[in-house]
């Protein structure tokens, strides 16, 4: 089962390219899970970031077509489950963890060895 909780180990190594990526891109990425919330395909939008091709959801920002870190797929909690990243008995778990995605980005950072979900709070408007 993937831990749902942020990490010191991860914020130490990976925060501060994530946060400079994240701020340039965080309205894009707050668009789109809300565009995936209203147009029903799944109430718990995710964000797979990776710096090489990983096989989780879709290309969504490349860093080679942006100034950014991280290559930002977009999925949902479906395709986790069905790839058997998140097993049946956890799912609950995982959503009661989930949070409010008007508030916070859900990623899910892919890096060698080393997965983890983490939550990034929007910039206040």
């Amino acid at each position: 089962m993937i831990n749902n909780e942020n990490d010191p180990e991860l914020n130490g190594k990976y925060l501060g390219t994530i946060s400079s990526d994240f701020v340039k891109i965080s309205d894009t990425l707050k668009e789109a899970a809300y565009q995936v919330r209203q147009r029903k395909f799944s109430e718990y939008p995710i964000f797979p970031i990776s710096k090489e091709e990983q096989p989780i959801g879709q290309l969504f920002l490349s860093r080679k077509e942006k100034s950014i870190d991280w290559n930002y797929y977009i999925t949902y909690l479906d395709e986790f489950i069905q790839r058997k990243l998140i097993k049946e008995e956890g799912v609950e778990q995982f959503k009661a963890s989930y949070k409010d995605p008007d508030e916070f980005c859900c990623l899910f950072v892919v890096d060698e060895e080393f997965t983890k979900f983490l939550y990034i709070p929007y910039p206040d408007e």
